[in-house]
C-alpha cells in the first residue's frame, strides 16, 4: 500500500535530552548518556547504562507512562489542533521479552491518557514487536489516515532495558557490554513520538515502507548463516514503493545497538542492493548516544531525520530508517521532504 503521509511533529525523552531539540543536538554532537547504574556487571564492576534523568524516581509502568506522555505532549505542542482527533499507536517491547517494563498494555494506555489529558475514548492500539514496532505502526497509520479513520495518528514508542530481570537475562546470555565482553550492547531507555497526517507540499513524507523477516536471527536455533535476506527484502520493498534504486539514497539511520550481528546485517543489505555510481552514504545510529532503546527506536530515528531535514544538516536525501529485533523481524522506511 503506497499511501502518502507526512510527519508533522515529533517528541523525545532520552538520556541526552528531555525534548527533541536538545536530544537531537546532543546526538549530533555525539554526546552520550552513558553512566554507571546500580546493576553489577562482570565481577564487581557496575554496569554502564543510559537512563533518562527524570525529575522524579518513578519506576516500572509509572515510569514508562511518564516517559511516553512527555514525548506525546511535546509532539502535540506545535499542532494543538490535533488533540481530540488523533488516534494513538503505542510501540512497546515484545510481550515475551525478559524484563519487559510495560506490564499491562491496556493499563499503560489509560495511564498515558490521564497524564496527557486526552480523550479516554481516543482510538488506540498497541504494537509490541520491540525495535521494529515503529515500522509496523507506520503501515497501520497510513491505512488509518487514507481510509479517513483518523486525520492524525500519533505513533509513540517507549521502552527500557534497565530493569533487574532484563539485566539478569542479557548478562546471562553474554549480550551486555562489559569489561570482558566487547561484543555487547549498553541497556538504555527512552520514549519518542511522531504525529502523522495527510501529505502536504513541503512536508516530511513517508515514500516507501518494507517489512520482512530474517530466518537467521540472532537466536536462530538451526545456526543458519546470516545472509541479510530479511533486511535486504525490507529495503527492496521500500525502494520499490519509492520508485528508486539504492544508489539514489542519501543516507541511513539504523538501530545499531553495538553487537556485531546488527552491523553485519546492515552491511549485507547494502552490499546486495547498492549498484552503479553513487555518492557517499552516511550511516547514523542513536545507539551511539542512547544504547539499546528498544521500541522507542523507530519514532526516535524518524525524529532525528525530521530535525536534520528542517535544520539543514541532513547527510543527504532521501533517508532510509531501518530496525530489526531478536526474533528476526525487519523494517525499512524511506522518507524525504516533499518538494513544494
Amino acid at each position: 500500500m503506497n499511501a502518502a503521509i507526512d510527519i508533522a511533529s515529533i517528541g523525545m525523552v532520552t538520556a541526552v535530552g528531555l525534548d527533541a531539540p536538545s536530544a537531537c543536538a546532543a546526538m549530533r554532537a555525539r554526546l552520550d548518556g552513558f553512566q554507571e547504574t546500580r546493576f553489577v556487571g562482570s565481577g564487581t564492576d557496575l554496569l554502564i547504562g543510559a537512563p533518562v534523568p527524570l525529575p522524579r524516581s518513578w519506576i516500572g509502568e509509572k515510569r514508562m507512562a511518564h516517559l511516553a506522555a512527555g514525548a506525546i505532549c511535546e509532539a502535540f505542542e506545535s499542532i494543538p489542533q490535533a488533540r481530540g482527533q488523533t488516534a494513538l499507536i503505542l510501540c512497546l517491547a515484545e510481550k515475551d521479552r525478559p524484563g519487559n517494563p510495560t506490564g499491562d498494555s491496556a493499563r499503560l494506555l489509560r495511564s498515558i491518557a490521564e497524564i496527557v489529558e486526552i480523550e479516554p475514548r481516543m482510538r488506540s492500539r498497541v504494537v509490541a514487536h520491540g525495535r521494529p514496532s515503529g515500522h509496523v505502526a507506520l503501515d497501520q497509520a497510513r491505512r488509518m489516515i487514507v481510509s479517513g479513520e483518523a486525520p492524525y495518528v500519533m505513533i509513540a514508542g517507549v521502552d527500557s532495558y534497565l530493569t533487574a530481570p532484563a539485566i539478569a537475562y542479557y548478562l546471562g546470555e553474554n549480550r551486555l557490554l562489559t569489561t570482558d565482553n566487547p561484543n555487547g550492547f549498553i541497556p538504555g531507555e527512552a520514549a519518542s513520538a511522531i504525529l502523522c497526517t495527510q501529505s502536504q507540499r513541503g512536508g516530511f513524507r513517508l515514500f516507501g515502507l518494507g517489512l520482512s523477516s530474517e530466518q537467521a536471527s540472532i537466536y536462530n536455533v538451526e545456526d543458519l548463516p546470516l545472509r541479510g535476506d530479511g533486511m535486504t527484502s525490507a529495503y527492496s520493498m521500500a525502494f520499490k514503493e519509492t520508485g528508486i534504486e539504492m544508489n539514489r539514497l542519501g543516507y541511513r539511520i539504523a538501530d545499531l545497538i553495538g553487537e556485531q550481528y546488527w552491523f553485519k546485517q546492515t552491511a549485507l543489505a547494502s552490499l546486495r542492493l547498492l549498484r552503479g555510481r553513487h555518492d557517499f552514504q552516511d550511516l547514523w545510529s542513536p545507539g551511539e548516544s542512547l544504547g539499546n532503546i528498544g521500541a522507542a527506536a523507530v519514532p526516535l530515528m524518524i525524529g532525528m531525520a525530521f530535525t536534520a531535514a528542517r535544520k539543514g544538516y541532513a547527510a543527504g536525501t532521501p533517508v532510509l530508517i531501518e530496525a530489526s529485533n531478536d526474533a528476526g523481524a525487519c523494517g525499512a522506511a524511506i522518507l524525504a521532504v516533499r518538494a513544494a
